[in-house]
């Protein structure tokens, strides 16, 4: 699937990518809804349409994604229900495998996430990946969301790394489409972020469902 002679530097998403995503999809669309009918004398139904609104407002926005602005907007230490909720952050089949086998064979690896870095570092204390990565890159750290060109200009300025051959690997394609018209030339998705849900049709971008797919040739 992948020409590794041609790639140098390899750009990795966190969640969804390396990390199941059952762990977020559950936090926001079930545990904080409760959490917020609790504190507001509501259903747990009428909690999820209220809050509905509100998050898909700030999708693609650093805010969606800053537990900073979520602890502020719903009165709720969000880190700490993060922390609560810690058990079910898990890492996806053969993750480790594919980035021993990167490191291995001398690509430079970085971790490019749009998570909050208390988010970030509770799952890095929880997983360990952090050893692997060369530099663990937060867009909370430049001010743009990977949705938005800024991200990956800064991205380029701090951390220089020839486009055409760089790699990403994100289970978002409205990230991937923004690494596209950046010009990042090799472009991956994932196509089941979450171990619970059906895998999904991506048309845009070669998609896999985990990391096997793109070991052959590393």
């Amino acid at each position: 699937m992948l020409d590794w002679k041609q790639i140098d530097t390899v750009l990795l998403d966190m969640d969804g990518t390396l990390l199941d995503l059952n762990f977020d999809n559950h936090f926001w669309q079930e545990f904080v809804p409760l959490r917020f009918a609790e504190l507001h004398s509501l259903t747990l139904e009428d909690a999820k349409q209220q809050l509905a609104p509100r998050f898909k407002a700030m999708e693609g926005k650093l805010e969606w994604y800053c537990l900073d602005y979520w602890t502020q907007e719903l009165a709720l230490n969000i880190a700490g229900l993060k922390q609560e909720l810690a058990g079910l952050i898990a890492v996806h089949p053969h993750v480790t495998e594919f980035l021993d086998a990167a490191r291995a064979s001398g690509k430079r690896l970085l971790l490019v996430t749009n998570a909050h870095r208390d988010s970030l570092n509770l799952k890095m204390e929880k997983t360990c990946l952090h050893g692997f990565f060369d530099e663990i890159v937060s867009s909370h750290d430049f001010g743009f969301a990977k949705e938005q060109q800024g991200f990956w200009q800064i991205l380029q300025d701090q951390h220089l790394f020839t486009k055409d051959r760089t790699l990403l690997v994100d289970d978002s394609v409205a990230v991937l489409t923004s690494a596209r018209t950046f010009g990042i030339a090799h472009l991956v998705s994932i196509s089941k972020p979450d171990s619970q849900r059906p895998v999904k049709q991506v048309a845009e971008f070669a998609a896999v469902e985990d990391f096997r797919a793109l070991m052959p040739g590393l």
